[in-house]
């Protein structure tokens, strides 16, 4: 998507992918802003170095926060939700959706986690320095392959419990995938 100084969001947002999570403002601008479609669950928990608010601009997602006093937030449209820096948050859409997030041009460290379906413990999280050059679809790509190349990536330390592989293709992602080879981990 080219960065324009105005577009029709919601008719941008039906072209996206899933988590795409494109800049839509020109690179120097501060908040940038960035938009996505979503229908499936993220894969991941995002975590960000620095707050960040995220718009449903249509549909109906959950926010699901770790380490925070709040769990869950619905989101239907028009309504905005504030995530401080370093909360692990994940968008689960209830119907398919356009969302923006609203981050700082200088965004610092960003992270991918993945937490136990069966016991709530963190698996595994990767780490990286927000790069406004590249998209954050290839980011979320390569963490992703990544996770699934790895079986004790995946495997949770508490429990056991051995987490499948994500479908980059379901998400879009897999051209992405290979765009980016490796992440700095935690």
């Amino acid at each position: 998507m080219n960065r324009r100084r105005m577009l029709h969001s919601l008719k941008a947002g039906v072209d996206l992918g899933d988590y795409e999570d494109a800049a839509v403002l020109p690179l120097e601008t501060d908040p940038q802003i960035y938009l996505s479609r979503n229908s499936l669950p993220q894969p991941f928990h995002l975590i960000c170095e620095k707050d960040t608010v995220i718009s449903q601009l249509s549909g109906s997602a959950d926010v699901h926060l770790r380490e925070s006093s709040v769990n869950r937030f619905r989101m239907d449209v028009g309504d905005h939700v504030y995530i401080p820096a370093g909360t692990p948050h994940q968008i689960v859409p209830i119907e398919p959706g356009v969302t923006l997030r609203y981050m700082p041009l200088e965004a610092g460290r960003l992270g991918t986690a993945w937490y136990c379906s069966g016991c709530g413990a963190e698996v595994q999280r990767y780490e990286f320095e927000h790069d406004n050059e590249v998209p954050l679809i290839v980011t979320y790509a390569a963490a992703t392959l990544r996770f699934n190349a790895d079986i004790q990536a995946r495997t949770c330390a508490n429990c056991g419990v051995v987490h499948p592989e994500i479908d980059l293709a379901r998400y879009g992602w897999d051209a992405a995938a290979t765009s980016m080879s490796s992440l700095t981990t935690k």
